[in-house]
């Protein structure tokens, strides 16, 4: 392939797996796989189920990106990209000790988001969180420690401070979690939600906050709001009151940035740092250069942006993948429009919230959310696992899942 052209695809979460996919399926529908050469960037040679991180049992949210992509003749080089020179359509890549670049004729930018951790002191020191699967595990080696350690209130109390979508699931887990741990020491656990907003759940709306709040309770849950964070040490956190709260285990789930590398490709980002992509998820101002998932602001319908989601980074990546071939060998491309929104917060043993629409109005609460919640997070938002090439490409149609169903 030393006269092919090269689409690189830069990460392997949700959107770069699938626009890596899209685009093999789209060189198979064209019959020239022959003349462009697909390789996948990213650091770790998986694809990680990053939306199950909170759970207690992760031993299927990693899966080696071998399994997924050799079936469909996609390449993976695991390296940290480090630059991007749209001038030049070039990465610098970072692996095995050393540098180098590798040139590219279209690129597919889909390196995801990061939590964002503020400048807090102790934070970075003794806090954790749930933002990758590594993160995730090694709370739980953390929490799995703390039965050789001292049985007090204190060290049987965990902090999660951000009360979004990740703070609640996480939180609505760790009772659970911590009652294994405190097992036979005289001692309860204890979980604490902490966000500076008013109430809990603030981007889920008027409708689904009381079934939040009434889950969050009957999952032994207590939560603090209208109060920030100031410090984190090996005892607890200080409170923006003034407050100190005795705990070892502080989770920070608080705000999402998407990766810093969009930086390289322009100023117009908006207050995520995501860029700014056209219909057809073109980065605006950098020909060559499409965007999906975390990183990329696009329209789904004619009045929202997309979210940093599974539930639009996968459709994201279909679509780039489709685009970024039909541009690369002057083919047509398919604007992406997404006309329905679903949310599904798992609220551990209370069950979960399924709100549909951007005013997310509560259509099934309870066990019968907690089914549609378990067939997303286990068999909707999967891959083929079965390296079968055939299965691989015909999920990677630039085609909109039905919404999920509510009855189910």
């Amino acid at each position: 392939m030393t006269d092919s052209k090269r689409v690189l695809v830069l990460g392997s979460g949700f959107a770069g797996l699938w626009a890596a996919l899209g685009a093999a399926r789209r060189l198979d529908e064209l019959d020239a796989a022959d003349t462009v050469d697909v390789t996948v960037v990213s650091k770790q040679p998986f694809h990680d189920i990053r939306v199950r991180n909170y759970e207690a049992d992760l031993s299927a949210c990693r899966i080696p990106l071998s399994d997924v992509l050799d079936p469909v003749d996609v390449g993976h080089v695991a390296a940290e990209v480090t630059a991007i020179d749209t001038a030049a359509r070039s990465v610098t890549l970072s692996g095995h000790g050393a540098q180098h670049t590798q040139r590219y004729d279209r690129l597919v930018l889909a390196l995801g988001s990061r939590v964002a951790k503020p400048d807090i002191p102790g934070l970075r020191e003794f806090g954790f969180d749930v933002d990758t699967y590594d993160g995730a595990t090694k709370l739980q080696r953390h929490l799995a420690a703390l039965s050789d350690g001292r049985a007090d209130v204190g060290a049987a109390t965990v902090v999660v401070v951000g009360a979004g979508l990740t703070g609640i699931e996480t939180a609505s887990e760790l009772p659970g979690m911590l009652a294994k741990v405190c097992a036979g020491r005289n001692v309860e656990p204890r979980v604490v939600l902490i966000d500076h907003n008013p109430y809990v759940g603030s981007d889920m709306g008027a409708s689904a906050r009381p079934v939040i709040e009434a889950a969050l309770s009957d999952n032994g849950v207590e939560t603090m709001t209208g109060v920030g964070v100031a410090a984190v040490d090996e005892h607890g956190v200080t409170l923006s009151s003034g407050e100190v709260l005795a705990a070892g285990t502080v989770v920070w789930c608080a705000g999402m940035r998407a990766n810093p590398l969009t930086a390289q490709l322009g100023p117009d980002r908006d207050r995520l740092g995501r860029l700014p992509v056209d219909d057809y998820l073109r980065v605006v101002g950098s020909p060559g250069v499409f965007a999906a998932g975390d990183v990329a602001a696009a329209r789904v319908d004619d009045g929202h942006l997309s979210v940093m989601s599974c539930q639009h980074g996968r459709p994201m990546g279909r679509y780039a993948g489709y685009n970024v071939i039909g541009d690369l060998l002057g083919e047509p491309m398919l604007p992406l429009r997404i006309p329905w929104y679903a949310t599904i917060l798992d609220l551990g043993p209370a069950g979960a919230v399924y709100t549909e629409g951007w005013n997310r109005q509560v259509v099934s609460r309870g066990a019968q959310a907690k089914a549609t919640k378990v067939t997303i997070n286990t068999r909707r938002i999967y891959p083929p696992l079965n390296r079968d090439r055939d299965a691989l490409l015909a999920a990677a149609a630039p085609a909109l899942q039905a919404r999920p169903d509510p009855g189910q």
